[in-house]
């Protein structure tokens, strides 16, 4: 076999792996994901909210991997969500005392945001807001990619 050859097998073999990988990357919190909440149960939670967002998909920093599309209801114990966002790994929850849509302005607010929960679905959720943190003290709510450092999407409420 000549030499050019079995250098087209390796990178031939090596990007399948590598396009296997990611797409396993990207499937597995698919894959893994429980049942999202009944647009019931999440309708009934929104009905004794205090503030309500939209996620959009045309922030700055969303895009085709990382985006959130509905309407979020803010009351004082739950935050519930009606919509759908990309499936990804470890989202989380975060308020904020100011609307953010980048990356830079996420990380820089960090220490001043409050992390209310996991969020584990991607069709609807429901995140209980701990007890020490008050949803009026801020005006945002915001799903943060922890696990990769990636931001996924923001709706002001107040």
């Amino acid at each position: 076999m000549k030499p050019h050859h079995i250098l087209l097998l390796l990178f031939s073999h090596g990007m399948a792996i590598v396009v296997g990988f990611a797409a396993g990357i990207y499937a597995l919190p698919i894959l893994i994901a429980p049942e999202g909440p009944s647009t019931e149960d999440v309708s009934a939670s929104a009905e004794s909210a205090s503030f309500y967002g939209e996620f959009r998909k045309d922030l700055i920093s969303s895009d085709t991997f990382h985006w959130g599309e509905g309407t979020v209801a803010i009351g004082p114990t739950t935050v519930s969500f009606e919509g759908e966002l990309a499936p990804g790994p470890d989202y989380k929850l975060y308020f904020s005392p100011e609307f953010v849509e980048t990356e830079a302005d996420f990380e820089r607010l960090k220490p001043k945001m409050a992390q209310a929960g996991d969020v584990k679905t991607f069709d609807n959720f429901l995140v209980r807001v701990p007890a020490h943190i008050d949803p009026t003290k801020y005006n945002t709510v915001i799903v943060w990619c922890e696990s990769f450092g990636e931001f996924i999407t923001a709706a002001r409420y107040q």
